[in-house]
């Protein structure tokens, strides 16, 4: 599981299949009603507390959630203070509520957000040990960009017919978080720095795995 403090009220929280299975969860029942993972999302809640200072105590909870399979899951979870809600008599517990959103996983490009360079080169490597898995099958446009001391790398024209296109993205959402905003490319080209223009995985791999 992995959890990102997006703002002051919105983090965003990506979860495994194990991660359900600790909890003997069905990943399409848990996206259909919240009140199927009602502890879950206690629990999950309070390590975002723990971990991102993420404080839900007297608040409105609104629960963006998507998948691309039953094996990943993300949650983007937003909180409003009471002040803020209008025509509210009364509220005696704290409700989730889930507003269900579709997103393609496997578009033609993809952009992936390191917190550092360690990150970046344990990914590689985490691709180099997967025998299943060739990289030049899967895109040969991948660049990787440094912007604001965090890295950034783009995936384009990708292969979505190549048959383990999934088993990347499982992989890069356990070291990176995926973005999903086509135009932030521009920005990267913009005011980032280039660290590896092509290949990026493969020289990844050749010299820091």
């Amino acid at each position: 599981m992995k959890i990102e403090k997006l703002t002051e009220n919105k983090i965003r929280v990506i979860v495994s299949s194990s991660d359900l299975n600790l909890d003997k969860l069905d990943a399409s029942l848990l996206i259909k009603s919240v009140l199927e993972g009602q502890s879950f999302f206690v629990d999950l809640l309070e390590k975002a507390r723990k971990e991102v200072g993420f404080n839900t105590d007297g608040c409105k909870l609104l629960i963006e959630a998507s998948s691309s399979s039953d094996d990943i899951l993300v949650f983007t979870i937003t909180k409003y203070s009471f002040k803020d809600i209008k025509n509210i008599l009364e509220y005696p517990t704290k409700k989730l509520t889930v507003k269900r959103k579709s997103i393609d996983f496997y578009k033609k490009q993809a952009i992936y957000k390191f917190d550092n360079f360690e990150g970046f080169c344990t990914f590689c490597e985490c691709i180099c040990k997967n025998d299943n898995f060739d990289i030049k099958k899967y895109s040969k446009n991948i660049s990787l960009y440094l912007y604001k001391n965090t890295y950034y790398l783009v995936v384009k024209n990708i292969n979505i017919s190549y048959e383990f296109a999934k088993l990347f993205y499982h992989i890069a959402t356990e070291f990176s978080t995926p973005l999903f905003s086509d135009l932030f490319e521009n920005k990267l080209i913009e005011y980032g720095t280039p660290i590896i223009k092509r290949n990026a995985i493969t020289t990844g791999i050749k010299y820091f795995s």
